[in-house]
């Protein structure tokens, strides 16, 4: 007889002994003395309380332990770590640093003014502790790594604003940022502080970039610690992101004097070893903030009444060539563009002249249209003006090998144009179709990720106007429809069939779970989340994690549970609870379309930012699929279109050659006997 569903298994371990496997009744009261000075933890490294809320989901399998409860634990530490023994100093924050991730100690901790005790320690405490460094400098090292670990983990709570911290403070953390030599992990929490400083105050902001320099950031980047680069860059980039518009173009300049281009494609980029996730995403990033610099030209009107020598009115929309770049985008970038282009390849420019000179005019291509449309399809296609999105790796490193990459970017397509034009033999009528063309060869040749400028030329060269209908033939052949009634039979019949394969490969990568990013108003390297469900399709099993996993996560690792059956809704987009918030990072056009949350009980949600589109599908697709509901992404049109496709073409392999009828053929007459029929009997 199966146990009632009140009664979960778990292991309860008392200090100093081993776990006893207790059945507990979850809504039976208690009877234990002095029970409010007590509280039930996992009994591993997470050290995490279990709430009301986390225990109604815990379930069977846990080992837990008992401890005092948050405020009793917050207050001794409180205690310890202004203990004047330093040993007892030191093993007081190394418990905080680890407590400190528990949100329920954290707010205990923080009621204490926990918060303004480290800072003080930091600002003052460290001064008298280095007159020892000569002696015991290993141990001032942990434990000044362990206070700012311990500081990091409370402010990522959000309990406490970013506003309140004094000028002292954040130059003591600007000066472990500024030392030549520092202890790794004191520089990179130091490193992640100011990060979140710039990311959440604009008086922050001032403060720490009156503090730090590019040029005291730099050698960070040309070490040999990936971590380290990837925090630097971050710090720069917020330093990026929050400057005044006035300021940017200022920064990009000292950037480049500081040749941060060049140190990050020799130090990070062609370094011998693999680019990290998150290094790839502060790489695009800053990306995207150097890119968007070109936003002014790119919405700046020319004035009508200036004049554009050399210029014919077929080259352009208009008889007065100044009104060809009204159009915004892209603006004066276009004109911009096409200067770049005739004065740093000047041989190029004159050979696309000569060219179209000797031409007929009907396929002459006009150079100046040709320079605006490619200027505003490149500012698309790398999304100019548009605010990075918080989960993209999407970084292209032949754009990190030129001081001036988009211009010669430009340069390249510019002349890709006039080929793939003249290889269409197209006239004037045709302009909008090469340009498709062109978008698809610029779009196929980035897909690869060539690592430098020539790589991508080379690429193109390899992409001309007859490769590309190869290419679209193919893509036809492979993906074609029959239209005759028994196809379009046989389809209809054997859809649900694929429609519940594609359900249940949804189920099973449910099953095996994704692993999915805290995101803040910092991007942290190590705040991780679990998902995965139940084998039964039951119950989701999620729960916060120290690193990203490698493999699947166990089920009994996981400290929260969700029983499916009491999921209400899934909602997507802007429809999500913590989209609506405010904040750059809800207003992100790419982070909108990977959010998703489920609804459950009255006003309680499960909140989910996507790791890339792929992932987004797959979840949305099984969460609808155990709510009996349609599965309506484009992976599973996709997958559907695939699948019904390579199934009636393996049916229909025996038919090759042969023409298949629109119509059925007719039904024979009946025979005039049945003699031939063998009577079994």
């Amino acid at each position: 007889m199966p146990p009632p569903a009140d009664i979960v298994k778990v292991a309860i371990e008392c200090p100093g002994a081993f776990p006893k496997l207790m059945e507990i009744d979850q809504v039976s009261q208690w009877t234990l003395a002095n029970h409010e000075s007590f509280a039930l933890q996992h009994a591993d490294s997470s050290n995490f309380y279990i709430t009301e809320k986390v225990w109604l989901w815990s379930g069977g399998g846990a080992v837990l332990g008992w401890a005092g409860n948050g405020a009793q634990n917050a207050q001794q530490l409180h205690e310890r770590i202004q203990s004047s023994s330093m040993d007892a100093k030191l093993e007081a924050l190394k418990d905080l640093a680890s407590y400190s991730r528990d949100i329920t100690f954290a707010q205990e901790f923080i009621n204490l003014d926990g918060i303004s005790l480290l800072t003080q320690m930091v600002e003052s405490g460290t001064e008298r502790y280095q007159k020892l460094q000569k002696i015991m400098k290993p141990c001032f090292g942990d434990m000044l790594s362990f206070t700012l670990t311990a500081f990091v983990e409370l402010m990522d709570h959000g309990i406490v604003s970013w506003d309140t911290f004094s000028v002292a403070f954040i130059k003591k953390i600007a000066s472990f940022v500024n030392k030549s030599a520092i202890d790794i992990s004191i520089l990179q929490r130091s490193l992640a502080i100011l990060e979140s400083m710039v990311l959440n105050s604009h008086d922050l902001y001032q403060k720490v970039a009156q503090e730090i320099t590019i040029g005291q950031l730099i050698p960070h980047l040309q070490g040999t610690d990936q971590e380290i680069q990837t925090y630097t860059i971050a710090v720069i980039n917020a330093l990026f992101l929050k400057a005044p518009d006035e300021k940017r173009q200022e920064m990009a300049n000292i950037l480049a004097q500081k040749q941060l281009r060049s140190i990050i494609l020799m130090h990070v980029i062609r370094a011998q070893r693999a680019i990290n996730n998150e290094m790839a995403h502060q790489l695009y990033v800053l990306q995207v903030l150097t890119f968007n610099l070109l936003e002014d030209r790119m919405m700046t009107k020319m004035d009508p009444q200036d004049q554009v020598r050399g210029w014919s009115a077929r080259d352009g929309n208009h008889v007065n060539p100044a009104m060809d770049f009204t159009q915004t985008p892209p603006g004066m970038l276009a004109l911009d563009n096409m200067l770049y282009f005739a004065k740093h390849h000047q041989d190029a420019y004159i050979r696309i002249v000569l060219e179209n000179s000797c031409r007929e005019d009907k396929h002459e291509c006009p150079f100046g249209r040709s320079s605006i449309e490619l200027t505003k399809m490149l500012c698309e296609i790398l999304k100019v003006g548009e605010l990075p999105s918080e989960t993209c790796n999407d970084f292209h490193p032949m754009f990190f090998t030129h001081d001036r990459s988009f211009e010669e970017f430009f340069c390249i397509c510019i002349q890709l144009l006039n080929k793939t034009w003249k290889e269409m033999r197209a006239t004037s009528e045709d302009f909008n179709k090469v340009m498709q063309v062109v978008k698809e060869q610029i779009m196929r040749a980035l897909t690869t990720k060539p690592s430098s400028l020539d790589q991508f030329k080379s690429k193109l060269q390899n992409l001309s106007y007859t490769e590309i209908l190869k290419i679209r033939q193919s893509e036809r052949m492979n993906q074609e429809d029959f239209q005759s009634r028994p196809i379009l039979e046989l389809k209809e019949k054997i859809q649900p069939e694929i429609l519940e394969l594609i359900k249940q490969q949804r189920l099973n990568r449910l099953v095996e779970g994704t692993c999915f990013r805290k995101l803040n108003s910092r991007r942290r390297q190590d705040k991780f989340w679990y998902c995965r469900l139940s084998p039964n399709h039951k119950v989701l099993h999620y729960g916060d994690l120290e690193e990203s996993p490698q493999g699947e996560v166990p089920h009994d690792s996981l400290q929260d549970k969700l029983p499916v059956a009491d999921i209400k809704a899934v909602v997507t987009g802007k429809d999500c609870p913590h989209m609506k918030e405010k904040g750059a990072l809800k207003q992100n056009k790419e982070v909108l379309e990977l959010a998703f949350s489920i609804l459950y009980d009255s006003n309680c949600q499960l909140n989910f930012i996507a790791p890339d589109k792929h992932e987004y599908c797959i979840w949305t697709d099984g969460l609808n699929a155990l709510l009996g509901k349609d599965m309506l992404s484009d992976l599973t049109r996709n997958d559907l279109d695939t699948l019904l496709s390579m199934e009636i073409k393996l049916r229909l392999l025996d038919l090759e050659n042969i023409q298949i009828p629109d119509a059925p053929p007719p039904i024979p007459k009946e025979p005039s006997n049945y003699d031939f029929v063998y009577d079994c009997n």
